[in-house]
């Protein structure tokens, strides 16, 4: 195998040295076709400790850390090889020069999003979450994109845009209200409409915003003859939801200088409490598959590019097996959607490798075991070889669950006693199917236009309980899919607060109470208040008259909505058997990809025959038989699978393999990983080794090697230390 990093280093450099004095421009990323499958994101420069070995080290933040500018870091990394990208806090973010007044000779502390109680929301010291007024833009603009160009980084990841729900009392907001709906600033809590009038215009302020740093971007980057790419990295519209956040999300996908996505899907985000069954606890891997779910239907039409981030640890301090269990749950879900390939394979390296955190049942803290270093860096190298891949999730296919940016404009705070807890109206139309092997998809409603968007959906779910449709013709979209066979389950009483707020639905030339009785109209039903069916045209619709939140607030509380979904699924919509389940499984490639759901239909576990290789157990064994129980998940190297099964090859290893050579009766190869940390590879041979020799950059002998054959499989399992340097190794058999 060809070195592609040290060639596409060497490259780098010798454009730079062509080019103009003093400059980092160049073309050299634009000349060489540089994978860019995996990446992760780091404030630190080039360490041993952190050298992850991804294709793209995205270097955050654009400021000088001591001893060392921004130019220096960025070189640090690209001396070892990597591509260079940049990221940086679009609602925050070390922006000193900015708040503190170097830059334009003002303070702008005050731009700070300001809670009722006249407190700023801070990210940090001297970082409040932004407003993003004309100054602010100005500023991304000339003081951070400008810059980032000027040291030849050719993409840009544009950092969570968010503004809390719980702010928008600043003076900058008020300005910025009254120019935007033309009258003054209403304060939110005092009704539902003017909380929804608030949120609209914090997203429309971040829309506005990544509109022009983007275009800014794209416009300078041409002037000095550089393709810019611009990427948002954006938790998803369910988490943005739950937390009571607002952010633009599904609008950026249509914007001409925007070019992908992270979904920022971790443990921290999918470990948010949810109700199921009436009960409320952790529901990690349902959560993030529902996370990355909403994040590929935001991104489908428009087919945008989009990396999955997982990260090994968290924000909160927890403990290592912690960590280690949810982390196995994300990166599962993660790995079900095979249409996506991409990924960030983690956040701030120099958190995980360099940070002490509990062991389990002890106050001790260590630096990353051993063990679960050596089980994260086969997962991540694992990613370097995913494929895309045709198949799909086991399970019935093509229930959908319609979601919109509005689910965002009525989570806080609470009007007239109105409450969905815990994000319930959502989790009451997804859950339910969910628990029971369901994959059921989220569908974006501001994605109704694009013609593929309902194309695989036999049945529907959609409520208005918590969100609201932004347009007319959301509903054109909807009626016309049943009237040609879809089939709607409508779920609600319409009677939350945000039902009668000013929008389009009681503007002239409408009159309606709820935005419902719009869509209501265009299937020409008239629906009680009790839960009834209509044929319309050849596809069908229900109408159930209870808010999601009780089929999984209430103990068995989803017995109707399972009914009608399974009626309408089987009979009407005649989709073939809905099908119950505990489990998920999908084959992608090599991998087989299990995940069994407690509180479900059954406490079976899943079974994989072998031989297969568990990739989540860091000595890499070859199993006949897997078996998974509820509640854990597997990934699995399957050898029935192997391609090019004659060829000597490592199948897993906990580094990256460079420099693969095969010759008469021998192997050899270079593996690289982080320093501190132990390898685990398992490799294929045609028959047992008669030598292994490995050796340091230095050509030094490796010392304590540990080797194993395994005859059944033809696999060798080799162990030693990590070298970032690289550690040659010479099979011979």
């Amino acid at each position: 195998m060809i070195d592609k990093q040290n060639i596409r280093g060497l490259v780098k450099r010798l454009f730079l040295f062509i080019c103009l004095p003093g400059h980092y421009v160049c073309m050299a990323q634009q000349v060489i076709n540089t994978p860019e499958k995996t990446s992760f994101q780091t404030g630190s420069a080039w360490r041993p400790e952190i050298d992850v070995r991804s294709d793209i080290a995205i270097i955050y933040g654009a400021g000088n850390k001591p001893g060392m500018s921004f130019e220096q870091r960025v070189k640090s990394w690209r001396d070892r090889g990597y591509q260079t990208d940049f990221m940086t806090g679009i609602a925050w973010g070390e922006y000193d020069d900015y708040f503190l007044g170097k830059w334009d000779g003002k303070n702008h502390l005050g731009d700070g999003q300001v809670m009722q109680n006249g407190d700023t929301i801070w990210h940090g010291h001297n970082i409040p979450y932004v407003v993003p007024v004309a100054s602010f833009i100005e500023y991304m603009k000339t003081g951070v994109v400008k810059k980032v160009i000027d040291a030849g980084i050719t993409s840009i990841f544009l950092e969570e845009p968010e503004f809390w729900a719980r702010a928008g009392y600043s003076e900058g907001f008020k300005k910025e209200w009254q120019k935007y709906y033309g009258f003054p600033w209403r304060p939110q809590h005092e009704s539902p409409e003017n909380t929804w009038l608030s949120n609209k215009l914090k997203y429309q302020l971040y829309y506005n915003a990544i509109k022009e740093v983007s275009s800014y971007a794209k416009a300078y980057g041409k002037s000095k003859r550089l393709h810019i790419r611009v990427y948002i990295p954006t938790h998803s519209l369910v988490n943005y939801s739950s937390w009571h956040i607002v952010s633009p999300e599904a609008s950026l996908a249509s914007l001409p200088g925007i070019d992908g996505y992270i979904a920022q899907v971790w443990t921290g985000t999918s470990r948010e409490p949810t109700y199921y069954d009436g009960s409320m606890k952790e529901r990690v891997f349902e959560n993030a598959f529902l996370e990355y779910g909403s994040m590929v239907s935001m991104t489908a039409p428009t087919k945008r590019k989009l990396f999955f981030l997982t990260d090994p640890i968290e924000d909160r301090a927890k403990d290592w097996q912690d960590y280690k269990q949810n982390y196995q749950a994300t990166f599962t879900a993660k790995l079900l959607y095979p249409m996506v390939a991409d990924y960030e394979v983690m956040p701030w390296p120099e958190r995980i490798y360099t940070h002490p955190y509990r062991l389990a049942n002890s106050e001790e803290k260590v630096l990353i075991p051993r063990y679960y270093s050596t089980q994260m860096q086969v997962m991540v190298n694992t990613l370097n070889q995913m494929p895309v891949s045709a198949n799909r999730v086991s399970g019935s296919k093509g229930i959908g669950v319609l979601m919109g940016n509005s689910l965002m404009f009525q989570r806080f705070p609470t009007h007239n006693g109105f409450e969905d807890p815990q994000f319930s109206n959502f989790y009451g139309q997804t859950l339910p199917l969910l628990k029971l092997g369901v994959p059921v998809e989220t569908v974006h409603m501001e994605n109704l236009a694009y013609v593929n968007t309902l194309k695989d959906i036999k049945l529907l779910v959609v409520s208005y309980s918590n969100m609201k449709p932004l347009a007319a013709s959301v509903h054109q979209y909807l009626a016309d899919w049943v009237k040609k066979g879809g089939v709607l389950v409508y779920c609600g009483s319409d009677l939350d607060p945000y039902q009668t707020v000013q929008e389009w639905w009681n503007k002239k030339p409408y009159h309606f109470k709820a935005p419902s009785e719009h869509l209501f109209g265009l299937l020409h039903i008239r629906p009680g208040s009790s839960d009834q069916k209509f044929k319309v045209g050849k596809g069908t619709v229900y109408v159930l008259r209870s808010d999601p939140k009780a089929f999984v607030m209430n103990k068995e509380g989803s017995t109707a909505f399972l009914k009608a979904v399974k009626e309408g699924y089987e009979k009407d919509a005649k989709a073939g058997t809905l099908q119950f389940k505990n489990s998920f499984f999908l084959e992608r490639g090599p991998y087989d990809i299990v995940s069994v759901m407690d509180e479900s239909i059954s406490n079976e576990p899943y079974r994989v025959h072998g031989p297969v290789i568990d990739l989540f157990d860091p000595q890499l064994p070859v199993l006949n038989e897997k078996t998974v129980q509820p509640g854990q998940q597997a990934l699995l190297y399957n050898l029935a699978r192997i391609n090019h099964k004659e060829k000597p090859q490592v199948l897993a290893a906990a580094s990256r393999i460079y420099e693969e050579k095969v010759g008469e009766g021998q192997y050899s190869f270079v593996s690289k990983s982080p320093v501190n940390t132990t390898n685990s590879m398992r490799i294929l041979l045609p028959r047992a080794p008669a030598a292994t020799i490995l050796a340091d950059a230095k050509g030094q002998p490796v010392k304590d090697v540990v080797s194993k054959w395994d005859a059944a499989s033809h696999t060798l399992f080799l162990g030693f230390d990590n070298d970032p340097n690289g550690t040659s190794v010479l099979i011979k058999w």
